[in-house]
């Protein structure tokens, strides 16, 4: 089928305008979810238990279901326990015999809601980056690669900006005696915007403890369940228990390979919201304001959210596994509510990683292709490292980063304060800082003071909200926002850039975006648009020429030519 360019700036006609506060909650349940929204507790109401349970290992990942379905359907037998609310997890290691990935497990479930996400990863070449920090993460002696869940055995889910006390409600579930049961989720990049159609099963923040989850280990895997009650919110032990083993029942115990099958599709139109005329637009416009005396404007960031419409339904999951394949060194991330798409990204750019009182972070900016020649990779690594426009704008996120870790830790460090992070297609300025928090408490004040940073907002953080608001004609939605996990003794979150938004429907929804600062050239920047889309264009081009070649072959044997 032929493919062509649809009308322009089509998804601001889609934008929906928000409904009063009056005629909203807070928070919501969700009638299709067999959960509880945990920020409808008070959280200055302790949890009256959470503890793990380690059941023997097994040999194989299909013995851990069955066995842990006995001990699911052995708690029903059992007298609830005495405490009103708590959590309680369930697992079985299992020791590796061949790799078994977290991915190819969750490619096998269709159960919702899902999530995935996995550190960046040390097994590769040690000039992909100079700076360290966000790899594996341990857990006493335990190195998590990667987690696929679903199910909600709680989930925290707001219209309203995510505050302090959503931060208590999901700090209620979790302890450092099980470091291993997390909130997964994201948070919008602007809370106060409008929220459009496709974002709206998400709302302002989203996180989910997963009813059931796949593990994966440097050295084996763990296959583990997930109850909890709260008395207080009306889904009692009864409720919890009968809604996993609903979930128990849906949960196969195979691995699906995903990146194995190249699905069959064709692009059928695409569209960039903005234009490159419109883009064109907005950065002369922004360069107006940068160089005005009159405003104090430096930095700001501007999108592009690009749809593709193919003829048959991309899968969240084989993308995402792809992705694995394409971007090493990066974040990856899978985020989907139930009756929703899926949010799925392959970040490079860490937010913060916090674990006791001990907080890292990084700085990203800058953007250059790779090359396949290393003398001529080499060359433009050094013209990134020495470019004066890519110079200031990597000067503003890190000094702005400094200054936000400097008013909540006890000391900051900043080593390197300059250096290259090559990825596959691209490489960026970085820049890793450290501190030691006062409080464990003040984990909320470093995501809210490091949310949104200059290198997806801008400087002044408020002059760059403001522009974006009133000249972007999307919904960035959880785009550019921070996407990562709570725990008890850790937390870590990534920046939610190099995304997309997959799923329910024919289309994929693509976004990218660039800095703007005093020497940007637009061309320039909307040519970086594209390299930094390109992870997920590349892909979707490759699999329609596979698809072609495959349609030419097969007529070329039905005339008898093979």
């Amino acid at each position: 089928m032929a493919r062509s360019a649809v009308a322009p700036d089509s998804i601001s006609a889609r934008l929906l305008h928000p409904t009063s506060s009056s005629a909203l909650k807070r928070y919501w349940y969700r009638t299709c979810s067999l959960s509880m929204n945990g920020c409808k507790a008070a959280p200055e109401r302790a949890l009256g238990l959470c503890e793990t349970r380690t059941l023997p290992a097994v040999s194989a990942p299909e013995t851990a279901l069955s066995e842990l379905q006995a001990a699911v359907f052995s708690l029903k037998a059992e007298p609830p326990p005495c405490s009103p609310s708590g959590i309680i997890r369930l697992e079985i290691q299992v020791p590796i015999r061949k790799k078994a990935n977290a991915i190819d497990w969750l490619h096998a479930q269709s159960h919702l809601p899902r999530c995935f996400f996995s550190g960046r990863g040390q097994r590769m070449d040690p000039s992909f980056s100079l700076v360290n920090g966000g790899g594996v993460w341990s857990n006493s002696g335990r190195d998590l690669v990667g987690v696929a869940g679903v199910g909600s055995a709680v989930f925290f889910q707001g219209i309203d900006p995510f505050a302090f006390q959503d931060w208590k409600c999901i700090r209620r579930f979790l302890s450092k005696d099980c470091p291993l049961i997390r909130a997964y989720g994201a948070i919008r990049f602007d809370a106060r915007a409008n929220i459009s159609s496709e974002w709206k099963d998400f709302g302002s923040f989203y996180f989910t403890v997963p009813q059931v989850e796949f593990d994966e280990l440097e050295e084996s895997s763990i296959l583990a369940t997930t109850i909890a009650w709260d008395d207080s919110l009306l889904w009692t032990w009864k409720n919890a228990v009968d809604g996993l083993q609903v979930t128990m029942h849906q949960i196969s115990p195979y691995f699906h390979k995903s990146t194995t099958e190249v699905p069959q599709t064709t692009i059928i139109s695409w569209n960039h919201v903005p234009t490159k005329a419109s883009w064109n637009t907005s950065v002369k416009k922004a360069l107006q304001i940068i160089r005005s005396r009159d405003s104090e404007l430096v930095k700001v960031v501007l999108a592009r959210c690009s749809t593709y419409v193919t003829d048959t339904c991309i899968d969240p999951v084989t993308l995402l596994s792809c992705l694995q394949v394409e971007g090493e060194n990066a974040y990856q991330f899978y985020i989907q509510p139930p009756d929703a798409p899926a949010f799925i990204g392959n970040t490079p750019e860490q937010l913060f990683h916090r674990k006791y009182l001990n907080i890292s972070s990084e700085a990203l900016a800058g953007t250059r292709a790779r090359s396949l020649n290393k003398d001529e990779d080499l060359q433009i690594g050094r013209e990134l490292l020495f470019s004066p426009k890519d110079h200031i704008e990597f000067t503003i996120v890190r000094e702005s980063i400094r200054r936000k870790l400097e008013s909540i830790c006890d000391e900051v460090l900043v080593e390197p304060s300059k250096a290259l992070r090559k990825l596959p297609r691209v490489q960026h300025l970085c820049a890793q800082l450290s501190g030691r928090l006062m409080s464990e408490d003040d984990e909320f004040a470093i995501l809210a003071s490091l949310h949104p940073s200059p290198a997806v907002c801008g400087l002044p953080m408020e002059e760059a909200r403001q522009f974006i608001k009133n000249n972007e004609m999307f919904d960035r939605g959880m785009y550019a926002g921070p996407v990562g996990w709570f725990g008890g003794r850790e937390s870590e979150f990534a920046v939610g850039i190099r995304s997309a938004l997959v799923g329910k429907g024919f289309s994929t929804l693509i976004y990218a975006g660039a800095g703007i600062v005093e020497g940007t050239n637009p061309c320039s920047e909307w040519d970086e648009l594209d390299l930094k889309a390109s992870q997920f264009t590349k892909l979707l081009q490759q699999w329609e020429h596979q698809t072609r070649y495959r349609e030419i072959n097969i007529g070329s044997a039905q005339r008898g030519g093979y």
